[in-house]
């Protein structure tokens, strides 16, 4: 089971421990489930490097703050966190809330390994203090544009709500489309409702629709409008965000939810420690990890050696990112600087176009990787 996360600034901690702030969001509107994956996996880790006998002797111990996808109560989280004597922030799910968070981290001179988001603009100013393990959004997302021009689709439709998050998705489509004969065309669903979405595929005679909206809504009805309107019989749906990775997607669309591709960071094939991670996440979450899981492990190995060959002290631990070097449940893990990267990058994440099969759900087909 989940440890329940703590609330308030007066829990009593193990005076001998190394305290790690945890930001993940577990109540809406937050996405919950992926905030338990990445929890799962962050307990996990730590779990395993106390039973290895934690950092010379000393436990890791987490201060868990949940920050609901708000980036003001990130932000909010990581000054009280700092002030309870965190030697490093890890997590957050949410880009923009991670943004928030990171600018507060870099501000405070607070170490800070972002787990999941990809925004790639997670500061505005380079920055040592933080370091992600999530590939960038400008990556993940030209090689999802990359798979629809490979599968012959060159007018696209975007349904897309107003977020720093989508209008960077839908600039990086648009810029790395167009040159290669794509059209890009942006619907705007704080206007539309998924009708009038199903009205204007058909005018603009698309062959895809990409949702670049919240979840469950209004992506749940989109995806049921598109699937029943027999104008649309040969659409494809996607969904580069990665909503379908998710149990809950699959709960609330059944059959309709198969077949929409997305994008997750996993390899082809998960390295020894992904495979012995894999097992015990799976008995920890009661169903199959997603990638976000693993994502989760991953900043607590890498943080743990960077403890281990470091110390505590946040300086020196932040000067220790281009030095990291460290077997992850994915693959090698070191940080450089990206160009366009504000932060330290694990520049070779895996990434994949995967979808679900119609004829088995709870299967993925990797449809491209890279």
């Amino acid at each position: 089971m989940l440890t329940p996360p703590l609330s308030s600034g007066a829990e009593r901690t193990d005076e001998s421990a190394i305290h790690i702030g945890v930001l993940v969001p577990l109540t809406r509107p937050g996405w919950v489930e992926a905030g338990r994956h990445l929890l799962a996996g962050v307990e996990l880790a730590v779990r395993d490097v106390n039973d290895a006998g934690g950092i010379v002797g000393r436990p890791l111990e987490l201060i868990v703050r949940d920050t609901a996808a708000d980036p003001q109560r990130a932000t909010a989280a990581v000054d009280e966190l700092a002030g309870l004597g965190v030697a490093a922030l890890v997590g957050e799910y949410h880009s923009v809330v991670a943004r928030a968070a990171a600018a507060r981290a870099d501000a405070l001179g607070l170490p800070f390994l972002c787990a999941s988001a990809v925004l790639d603009a997670l500061t505005e100013q380079p920055t040592e203090w933080v370091a992600r393990l999530a590939p960038p959004q400008s990556r993940g997302w030209q090689l999802y544009a990359d798979f629809l021009l490979g599968a012959g689709h060159r007018r696209i439709l975007l349904a897309a709500q107003a977020s720093v998050y989508w209008a960077a998705g839908a600039r990086i489509l648009r810029d790395h489309l167009a040159p290669r004969g794509g059209t890009v065309i942006e619907l705007d669903m704080g206007v539309l409702d998924p009708t009038a979405a199903c009205d204007q595929l058909v005018e603009h005679r698309a062959t895809a629709l990409l949702l670049l909206v919240g979840f469950p809504e209004p992506a749940v009805s989109i995806v049921k409008s598109v699937r029943h309107d027999p104008r649309l019989a040969g659409i494809l749906i996607g969904a580069p965000a990665g909503q379908p990775e998710f149990a809950e997607w699959t709960a609330l669309l059944g059959d309709d939810g198969a077949a929409i591709p997305f994008l997750r960071y996993l390899p082809g094939r998960l390295s020894p420690l992904g495979v012995r991670v894999e097992t015990a996440l799976c008995e920890r979450l009661a169903q199959a990890p997603s990638f976000v899981a693993f994502e989760g492990y991953d900043t607590i190995a890498v943080l743990a050696e960077v403890l281990r060959s470091h110390g505590a002290d946040r300086a020196r631990m932040a000067e220790a990112w281009p030095r990291v070097a460290v077997e992850g449940t994915r693959g090698q893990i070191q940080f450089t600087r990206t160009p366009g990267i504000s932060v330290w990058q694990w520049a070779w994440a895996p990434i994949q176009v995967v979808d679900r099969d119609p004829a088995q759900p709870d299967r993925f087909r990797i449809l491209h990787a890279g």
